[in-house]
């Protein structure tokens, strides 16, 4: 059923539109000249704002136009979104670009500095090596995490009793948040693998004492965490290929692992394309399970000819550090950028070369 446009909802349109700007600049203005909108008793620049938006909405939408009525009702259900995102991402992502350039403290900006913060940042050992780490680290992890999920899905996937249960239970800590997560997996190492060290050896030891180790330790909890989620999108693509196919492989006397290289991943490649790509960033991005792990301590002895505490930080924390905790926001936002560029230029290429492989598969 069509929403029909007539000539009648002309003047409603017109009252609306006029109602709303009132409002809508009447707040805006007393809220930038910092004064207050009395009404009955109270200050109604909320409501005004509110009320404002909403009568300019009504009045796009009683607009008796035929021909453009329909991308003004799109506009109108798309809004809140484009407007969540543009608050969201769009808006921080060009100021913080522009307070890179500055001196910006947080609160306000003395100086503009120029490049200052990015030649700075390429001459600190301790961000370089974070950068290292954070590389490594995601090409660990985009090789364990998608062999393990696709090993358990191709498990999940068989016809073996409580296939129910162990999706449950592979995509349960998926679902752990990662402060949590890494505080108990600190206590795991710290209390439960030390007596398997010192029942074997003799000796107290625990993996998160030492950098190299610490390392691993991280790269465990990670793989733990996350393997299940992307073991999901495999069960999916692993499910979406046609039976009759199989079947037909089965009675030509295809093995299982003949079954396994030339069908099902040729067939699944899409999905491989979507779990390396969010194993991608997600490895790049990973902060929480650093931070309540290693908080990113370890000693490295000679790196750029500087001794290092910072062995196990990764490059999302080591923004947040030299943002929160050393109050260098500017500085933060100069490696933020650095850091959304890398991220970009790294999952579009990795984008660009698995589906190429799907071409060829």
């Amino acid at each position: 059923m069509e929403y029909k446009i007539s000539n009648g909802n002309k003047p409603l349109s017109l009252v609306c539109l006029i109602a709303g700007v009132v409002m809508l600049i009447s707040a805006l203005v007393c809220d930038f000249a910092k004064k207050s909108l009395m009404l009955f008793g109270s200050d109604c620049r909320g409501a005004f704002l509110v009320l404002g938006a909403v009568g300019i909405f009504l009045g796009l939408f009683f607009f008796p136009t035929e021909k453009h009525h329909r991308k003004i009702i799109n506009i109108i259900f798309l809004f809140p979104l484009l407007f969540a995102f543009a608050v969201t991402v769009i808006i921080p992502l060009v100021l913080g670009i522009g307070y890179s350039f500055t001196d910006w403290d947080g609160i306000r900006v003395k100086n503009v500095v120029g490049l200052a913060n990015y030649t700075k940042m390429f001459t600190q050992p301790s961000f370089i090596w974070s950068i290292l780490i954070t590389f490594l680290f995601v090409l660990f992890n985009m090789i364990l995490v998608n062999l393990v999920a696709f090993l358990l899905a191709l498990l999940c996937t068989s016809k073996i009793k409580g296939m129910g249960f162990f999706r449950a239970a592979y995509f349960l800590p998926n679902l752990i948040g990662g402060i949590v997560l890494g505080y108990i997996w600190q206590f795991i190492f710290s209390n439960v693998v030390t007596k398997w060290t010192t029942a074997l050896s003799g000796n107290q030891y625990s993996m998160l004492s030492d950098t190299k180790t610490a390392f691993i330790a991280i790269i465990i909890v990670y793989v733990w965490q996350y393997a299940g989620y992307i073991m999901l999108i495999y069960i999916t693509g692993l499910n979406m290929i046609p039976l009759d196919v199989l079947e037909a492989a089965a009675i030509d006397g295809a093995s299982r692992l003949q079954t396994l290289f030339n069908i099902k991943l040729p067939m699944i490649a899409s999905t491989i394309t979507i779990c390396t790509f969010l194993t991608l960033t997600s490895a790049f991005k990973m902060f929480d399970v650093n931070l309540a792990l290693t908080n990113g301590t370890g000693s490295i002895a000679d790196f750029m000819g500087s001794y290092l505490t910072n062995g196990t930080e990764m490059l999302a924390l080591n923004i947040y550090s030299t943002a929160v905790v050393e109050n260098k926001y500017a500085f933060g936002e100069a490696k933020a950028v650095l850091f959304f560029i890398i991220l970009a230029i790294v999952s579009i290429l990795q984008v660009k070369i698995t589906s190429s492989k799907e071409v060829e598969l």
